[in-house]
């Protein structure tokens, strides 16, 4: 004989099983929400890095080539010297600012690029290489 109290018991869950889930899969969706958006960040900054050695590759090309640096006040939209062109479009921060750029106008033997990155303090790259720096671009 299967007393009333024994069939309800049998039927579902209860309120305290299915809240106790829900926590769990709220505290599961929050550590990979955080995870992906430290992801993207190095993401972001890997962006950065590569686009300021492919700058400063260009500049290097451009004064092997002329012997002398390209320069300009602000950064250039295009890396050329009248021996060629090195760069056709010079990117820009992948959430849409430019990066740093010192006026090389005065002297013409040296550039700085540099970016701020999100996981770090900056990045720069010279005539002496790229590297992590604690300072941007001077």
């Amino acid at each position: 004989m299967v007393s009333l109290f024994d069939a309800k018991k049998n039927k579902g869950f209860t309120l305290v099983e299915l809240l106790v889930v829900i926590a769990i899969v709220g505290i599961l969706a929050a550590l990979v929400l955080v995870s992906m958006v430290r992801t993207r960040q190095k993401g972001r900054d890997s962006n950065r890095s590569s686009d300021l050695r492919q700058i400063s590759l260009s500049m290097e090309m451009a004064y092997d080539d002329s012997q002398a640096y390209p320069t300009s006040i602000a950064m250039p939209a295009t890396i050329a010297t009248a021996d060629g062109t090195y760069m056709d479009a010079v990117p820009t921060d992948p959430q849409g600012g430019n990066y740093t750029w010192i006026n090389n106008t005065g002297d013409d033997q040296t550039f700085c690029v540099g970016a701020n990155l999100e996981l770090a303090d900056f990045f720069i790259c010279d005539p002496d290489g790229c590297r992590a720096s604690a300072a941007n671009c001077t």
